[in-house]
């Protein structure tokens, strides 16, 4: 049978406590002092962003309402995820509907190239 001193990998010059299963050190997590203590970091607490559009009650996402529908493309002319629109996952799915419509229809741009030609975002 094998004891535990022989079950662990031997590493010189490391010491027995600085081998971890995890593949990150502690102190990655918050610093040396939850190293000691061996804590992962807390989530992030706080106000819970509201969706806007249960906010204004909005019962269905309008495709022709291009400025609205503007603020949830990124600077590539992307659909921005939930976690950066905040947005509830009905209103995101109805968003992105809306938002193809409008692309669909040559109202919104597929790509960076109609934003940056139209002025809008950035000028480079």
């Amino acid at each position: 049978m094998l004891s535990e001193q022989d079950s662990k990998p031997e590493i010189e010059g490391v010491e027995e406590a600085a081998v971890v299963d995890s593949p990150r050190p502690a102190e990655a997590y918050r610093g040396p002092a939850a190293a000691a203590e061996g804590e992962r970091p807390r989530r992030r607490s706080g106000r819970r962003r509201v969706c806007i559009m249960c906010a204004d009650k909005m019962k269905a996402v309008d495709y022709k309402d291009v400025a609205f529908l503007r603020r949830y493309l990124s600077e590539r002319a992307r659909i921005e995820t939930r976690r950066k629109s905040n947005c509830c996952s009905k209103h995101q799915r109805a968003l992105a509907r809306a938002i193809k419509r409008a692309r669909h229809l040559a109202l919104l741009p597929y790509t960076a190239d109609h934003i940056r030609s139209a002025g809008v975002g950035p000028a480079r």
